[in-house]
């Protein structure tokens, strides 16, 4: 049986994607070259690694082991190539981060920039998905970092203290409720919304405990954007709720009032999570140690 690492990375490629034609595409392979390498797989061991659905391939029980193996040995390679790295010149290390909505766009961008200017040769493999799914690739080893929130199953990882996350309720400032410091999100009852999209985790989460509190959230439209929200709010569109540093931001420019929310649940923290820190590679704990180490960004005040 002689797999090489082109087999190898393309198998975990495939698993992740969940198709062949995904995993063909992100090894950046023909999707007949990927068919003909995994056929080969199968040949020499005698036993199918994939069974095929509608939707696309899933690993079977043999494909489910090789894939575990698969990415120890590309985990070994990463951290070989790091290690080599500080010897050489022609050696670049690449780290895979998972991160929230909240972490993307409001507080990973400073940090990251400044990890990334002082290494050169590293590359980040990040990608944005919801806290519960980044906990459980970081689980399976299908990520070296996550960002999640504090709300996520952490249990397995590893998890250190990144930023505070609390969420607030934004309102444009002529509004009435305007004038609270504080409010609880049952008072809000009749209210109209400005929501993030359908799907999106940060909304979702939002949605589920109004529903918990017997409330059903009347969206007035969904944007894409914490800065769509605001500026929406800030015309009279509806309320909104959004990451305090997202709300101090955007009230430098808009004519927006945020109100805190006393309900548990919006009191959130932000955690870096790894799987085994000491197991990571030298650049993916480089990166753990900047991220949790890192002060936050302070934002003027309004």
């Amino acid at each position: 049986m002689r797999f090489d690492l082109i087999d190898l990375r393309l198998f975990v490629h495939v698993a992740q994607a969940g198709s062949l034609t995904g995993g063909a595409q992100r090894a950046h392979m023909t999707l007949a070259s990927a068919s003909q390498r995994v056929r080969g797989m199968e040949d020499a061991l005698g036993h199918p690694l994939l069974t095929r659905h509608a939707h696309g391939v899933r690993p079977t029980e043999a494909g489910r082991t090789l894939l575990h193996h698969a990415r120890v040995v590309m985990q070994q390679m990463e951290q070989l190539r790091a290690e080599l790295g500080a010897h050489g010149q022609g050696l670049h290390g690449r780290v895979h981060l998972l991160c929230n909505t909240s972490a993307m766009t409001e507080h990973l961008p400073v940090p990251l920039g400044r990890f990334l200017a002082q290494h050169p040769k590293l590359s980040i493999d990040l990608e944005e998905q919801p806290s519960g799914e980044i906990a459980e690739a970081v689980r399976d080893g299908r990520a070296d970092l996550g960002i999640v929130s504090d709300a996520a199953d952490l249990g397995g990882l590893e998890a250190l203290p990144f930023r505070r996350d609390d969420l607030v309720l934004v309102v444009a400032r002529s509004d009435a409720v305007a004038r609270h410091r504080r409010i609880g999100f049952a008072e809000l009852n009749a209210r109209e919304w400005v929501g993030l999209v359908d799907g999106n985790p940060l909304q979702e989460h939002v949605a589920q405990q109004a529903r918990r509190q017997g409330q059903r959230l009347a969206y007035r439209v969904r944007v894409r954007s914490f800065d769509a929200v605001c500026s929406l709010v800030e015309q009279g569109i509806g309320a909104g709720v959004v990451p305090l540093a997202a709300a101090r931001r955007c009230a430098r420019t808009m004519k927006i009032a945020r109100v805190a929310l006393t309900d548990r649940w919006a009191r959130r923290q932000l955690l870096c999570v790894a799987k085994d820190a000491a197991a990571l590679s030298p650049h993916a704990r480089g990166l753990l140690a900047h991220l949790c180490d890192a002060p936050a960004a302070t934002a003027p005040p309004r």
